[in-house]
């Protein structure tokens, strides 16, 4: 029987306290599971939080992570997104001798634009879906960006 390793979206809301996040993240290192991205956000006006965890495995893996996720005392809640608004931002530094005006319409492109001009670099950003911002990043190399700087994903349900 084969593996089928998919990218899988998890959303878990716990009690915005202390060490939670060192036991979500050891739940999963300690059973070798890999993490490609978490973003931790508060809930407003809640004392919860919300990670999104981006990681990869079976249909099999993904119900034993969420068995694990919900014996964790401050977790309220766990879900793996089936249809979901997925996005992802991009931060991405030029310097100024750049060509301005196409490394605009790029970030056009991916939902994005220039967020900040000073006297030797331009700051620009786009915020898409993870594969579209894969796509921008390869997109903007030739515009030889001195520094790059990508966000986890996050994720809700339709």
């Amino acid at each position: 029987m084969t593996d089928n390793r998919e990218r899988r979206v998890v959303s878990v809301i716990v009690v915005n306290e202390a060490s939670v996040l060192s036991r979500i993240t050891d739940l999963f290192s300690g059973r070798g599971y890999n993490i490609t991205s978490l973003t931790v956000a508060p809930i407003p006006e809640s004392k919860y939080s919300r990670l999104t965890i981006v990681t990869s495995g079976s249909i099999r893996v993904i119900e034993q992570i969420t068995k694990q996720l919900h014996k964790l005392i401050p977790v309220l809640r766990v879900y793996e997104h089936e249809d979901m608004v997925e996005k992802e931002i991009a931060m991405i530094k030029f310097p100024v001798s750049e060509n301005l005006s196409d490394i605009q319409a790029l970030c056009e492109a991916y939902n994005g634009k220039i967020v900040n001009a000073g006297e030797n670099t331009i700051i620009a950003m786009a915020a898409d879906e993870p594969k579209r911002i894969d796509n921008f990043l390869k997109a903007l190399k030739r515009y030889n960006p001195k520094e790059i700087v990508r966000s986890g994903a996050v994720a809700l349900e339709r």
